[in-house]
């Protein structure tokens, strides 16, 4: 599902093609209601009738729904999901086959990133 720029998708219009691989494409796209630029990732038509993808994908979403960042992602009901691009794995940002250790990759992402913010708050809270 090739997005050109200026479309709409619900409240998203697409700005520009970001990336694209064997799990979907990403784009550049800015919401319309809260004014900020967001990441829109559209999975091959193929993958809605794949009952794996389609659970792999909702897990995708499921994370990035419970990040507390800049950049939390949602699932829309036409698969689509906001978010950053920054939790997929090297194998999956090139295009290449991916299996359960991308989500693996995505979880070690958020991990690191909490740890990061775990030592910045311990750094600005002063304790006794």
């Amino acid at each position: 599902m090739a997005l050109a720029p200026g479309a709409s998708v619900g409240a998203y219009e697409v700005i520009s093609l970001v990336g694209a691989g064997g799990m979907g494409e990403v784009y550049r796209a800015r919401d319309r209601k809260l004014n900020r630029d967001v990441a829109l990732k559209v999975l091959p038509d193929a993958f809605a009738v794949d009952a794996d993808r389609l659970a792999r994908f909702k897990r995708e979403a499921q994370v990035l729904a419970s990040l507390n960042n800049p950049s939390p992602g949602f699932m829309t009901s036409v698969g689509l999901i906001l978010g950053t691009a920054a939790y997929m794995s090297p194998e999956q940002a090139r295009g290449k086959p991916v299996d359960k250790r991308t989500d693996i990759w995505a979880f070690g992402c958020v991990l690191y990133e909490m740890g990061d913010w775990f030592d910045e708050l311990k750094r600005l809270v002063p304790t006794n």
